[in-house]
């Protein structure tokens, strides 16, 4: 069944800050010409460098022209949206400064006391450029609004608001965020970084700033080109196949795969939840994140043990001690929405980050929660060697 997408409920509609409501858009695709043969990694880094030439020294920082995208910090606060785990493609380069790039367009955002100001290393269409970092952000929703709401149903998510104000959920490109939760599985922050840093240097090449290299994310005519064995070459481990497998089925798909994945945004959750499964790789929770994160199923909840703890402290208390099971987890996200209406996916993000342990230093003591909500070391799922596993907002990478 298809479904329009989720529009601003009507105790949300208004802006209080001033920014136009921007209806986000669909994602323009970006189309290359698909090469008759693959070709070593070796040839591929090859072709990567032979773009390197306007852009191929760091851009200065006097170059820049930065405009405020008229946002307050309650509104976009940097430090929660983009090092969280919802995305893994942008760097700090500076104290308060983001880098990024949004489809072809590079750019860095700089928080500010009550704003957050912007501004563009690299595009060919700066009005274009401004329309998909609108998108991308999901100006068209206002958090004060959103929160205010929820606060009305919840007085302790009122109490943590006041704190963790900000707390934005993206709208991404649904092929670039499933490439990148396909390598969560069993990992780390850091290695997951690496390998998408990987994937995203086999796309166009837009420039370099504070000594990181940026691309526009590939297609997946130029995804295909790296076969499984040069992925686990490159430390991508069993995650290889997954990515090899998926991208192979994204390419079967009629109208093309990146045009079927966006398509999932006119689906109901449980519709596009159960298509993302029959991905390689792809289970209930990383189908969830993907859903969340950029097919506008605001109603996602992505369960791990960690919001199975949050949930049965606060929302159904009488399954504290059970032990989670894909049934409850069904269970929770059900409680979530239960609590906190269509947009559960936006309330369970901030009680989670709310968790951290960085971000648990600078609340009240009052308002500390769940126990043991930190950095854990298990056995790798397939080498056996023992990694780091880190806690992000919304789920934990296991």
């Amino acid at each position: 069944m298809k479904r329009q997408r989720p529009k601003t409920p009507t105790n949300l509609s208004s802006s209080s800050n001033g920014v136009p409501k921007i209806p986000p858009s669909t994602p323009n695709t970006i189309t290359t010409q698909t090469p008759t043969t693959k070709h070593p990694i070796s040839i591929i880094s090859s072709f990567k460098k032979t773009k390197r030439t306007l852009f191929s020294k760091p851009l200065k920082e006097e170059t820049l022209i930065w405009e405020p995208l008229n946002l307050s910090k309650s509104e976009l606060y940097l430090p929660l949206t983009f090092p969280t785990g919802q995305t893994f493609r942008w760097k700090q380069t500076g104290p308060s400064q983001y880098t990024g790039v949004v489809k072809s367009h590079l750019l860095s955002l700089k928080q500010l006391e009550n704003d957050v100001s912007y501004a563009f290393h690299q595009t060919t269409d700066e009005c274009g450029a401004r329309l998909a970092i609108a998108d991308y952000l999901n100006v068209g929703i206002s958090l004060n609004e959103m929160w205010g709401v929820f606060g009305e149903r919840d007085s302790r998510f009122a109490d943590l608001a006041m704190y963790l104000g900000g707390a934005r959920v993206l709208r991404q490109d649904p092929l670039e965020c499933l490439m990148q939760f396909l390598c969560t599985s069993n990992n780390n922050i850091g290695r997951i970084t690496k390998m998408v840093d990987f994937i995203s240097s086999l796309g166009e090449y837009l420039g370099s700033v504070e000594g990181f290299e940026f691309h526009e994310f590939p297609s997946l005519d130029r995804l295909s080109l790296v076969s499984e064995e040069e992925l686990r070459v490159a430390g991508f481990g069993y995650r290889a196949k997954y990515i090899v497998g998926t991208v192979k089925a994204l390419q079967s798909k009629p109208g093309g795969g990146a045009e079927w994945l966006t398509s999932l945004r006119e689906l109901d959750l449980q519709e596009a939840v159960e298509a993302l499964c029959t991905f390689p790789g792809v289970g209930p929770k990383v189908a969830a994140c993907v859903a969340l994160f950029s097919l506008d199923q605001h109603n996602a909840v992505p369960v791990d043990t960690h919001v199975w703890q949050l949930a049965t402290q606060y929302l159904i208390p009488e399954l504290a001690g059970a032990r989670l099971t894909p049934k409850l987890c069904n269970r929770v996200a059900e409680a979530f929405v239960t609590k906190y209406g269509k947009y559960a996916g936006w309330a369970q993000t901030l009680l989670f980050i709310a968790e951290l342990p960085s971000q648990k230093a600078l609340l009240p003591p009052h308002l500390g929660t769940v126990k043991g909500i930190k950095s854990l070391r298990q056995k790798d799922g397939e080498s056996g060697n023992l990694v780091q596993i880190q806690v992000t907002n919304n789920f934990l990478l296991l």
